[in-house]
């Protein structure tokens, strides 16, 4: 299925479907070639070690101990060959799959992981001079935006002729003026006229959601014996059993084989120290590499929320979109803030509801509580006590 990386099962129905009827490992590899020749729409791109390419071919010489190997062009127009094993397809692509059960043929992990990948730059024929161009903002530092051409992969920054308050996830349109390249890196100035927020448009993979299980409300702690229930949790109760989920996340820049290193924590510390541009710099960075790192943008209306809460809903509001794709409209199931993956999302949720609720937009905060009690029945960020003072149309005051 596209979208989200097989599971082991999916990945061994795989590979027997594809060497069902060879024999050794001579005969599997040429299965395994023949197979991503019928299936793969080479030129594909693809990242190696997180560097941008272009996959030319992957080929079986008849060396078992080679293996297979892909034909790679870089920017530069420079080709080489290494092992197949070692490129990384777009998650969800079919490349993924077909490279994943080969690495798990070879007993190795089957989907490397690609930290902080670079895109390809824009060419000179990306962008028509003539006509307005929409582009995806990626991050914001100072007077220059990191935007990606909409529809594409290419990116190049922005440097807007006047000051436009962007947030990295909205689509800003341009009317360009200038063009021109320094130190290889493709840049283009102009005025931009609008932005709006359309997360579809984006072309993002929805982040994965792993079925963790039955909730059953009768197994619930709703309090002590004594204790009134409250009418959400009489609600919730009468519902019965949901299925619980938990979120991928997505943080790029951290090291697995280094569990000190997490650029949010980072980023919180770098902020908590005062050195506040320094924080969003890494912020806007994780996401320059990938819009779905929710707790950056979680991060983001954080920093913004005690001085301008018109940008922080901003933040938050493209963080639970983006988070949205996953569930769909019709999702019923719970997100435990216990399956610590969950927890991005929900910080997106929480703030997301206070810029409501401090705005004024009463009703759509009460929408936003009584949701997440909902998700998470436990209510680990005391959304109970937001939803009984919107509820009672109580105005928001700080520390809330």
């Amino acid at each position: 299925m596209a979208g989200r990386k097989k599971n082991e099962q999916e990945l061994k129905d795989l590979i027997e479907g594809i060497v069902v009827d060879a024999d050794g490992d001579d005969e599997q590899l040429r299965a395994f070639s023949q197979a991503m020749e019928d299936d793969l729409d080479l030129p594909a791109d693809a990242f190696v070690v997180g560097e941008h390419v272009a996959v030319q071919e992957i080929h079986y010489d008849g060396n078992v101990r080679r293996g297979l190997t892909a034909r790679i062009r870089r920017e530069d127009g420079t080709e080489y060959r290494l092992a197949a094993g070692d490129v990384a397809f777009p998650e969800g692509s079919r490349g993924a799959d077909c490279l994943a059960a080969y690495r798990t043929w070879l007993g190795v992990e089957p989907y490397p992981r690609v930290s902080m990948p670079k895109r390809p730059k824009a060419t000179d024929d990306d962008l028509d001079m003539d006509k307005k161009a929409d582009l995806i903002a990626l991050a914001v530092k100072g007077n220059a935006i990191s935007c990606r051409i909409l529809g594409g992969n290419r990116v190049l920054t922005l440097r807007p002729a006047a000051r436009w308050h962007v947030v990295p996830g909205e689509i800003i349109t341009v009317t360009p003026r200038k063009k021109w390249r320094y130190a290889g890196h493709p840049y283009v100035s102009g005025e931009i006229s609008s932005s709006r927020l359309d997360i579809k448009a984006l072309g993002l993979i929805p982040l994965r959601l792993e079925n963790v299980g039955m909730w059953d409300p009768e197994e619930h702690y709703w309090g002590e014996a004594d204790e009134p229930i409250a009418p959400w949790e009489k609600r919730i109760i009468k519902r019965g059993p949901r299925p619980q989920y938990e979120m991928e996340q997505v943080l790029p820049g951290e090291n697995p084989d280094n569990f000190d290193t997490d650029p949010i924590i980072d980023a919180a510390d770098l902020h908590h120290a005062g050195d506040w541009r320094q924080a969003e710099r890494i912020l806007m960075d994780i996401l320059a590499a990938d819009l779905r790192c929710l707790d950056a943008h979680n991060h983001l209306g954080t920093f913004a929320f005690p001085h301008n809460p018109e940008m922080a809903i901003r933040h938050y509001d493209i963080g639970v979109k983006i988070g949205e794709l996953s569930l769909g409209k019709d999702f019923t199931g719970l997100l435990p803030w216990g399956f610590i993956n969950n927890r991005p999302f929900l910080r997106c949720l929480h703030g997301y509801g206070l810029c409501l609720w401090r705005l004024g937009r009463i009703r759509e905060a009460e929408k936003v509580f009584t949701r997440m009690l909902w998700l998470n029945p436990s209510d680990n960020q005391g959304e109970r006590f937001n939803l009984a003072n919107v509820q009672a149309g109580n105005a928001w005051r700080e520390g809330e």
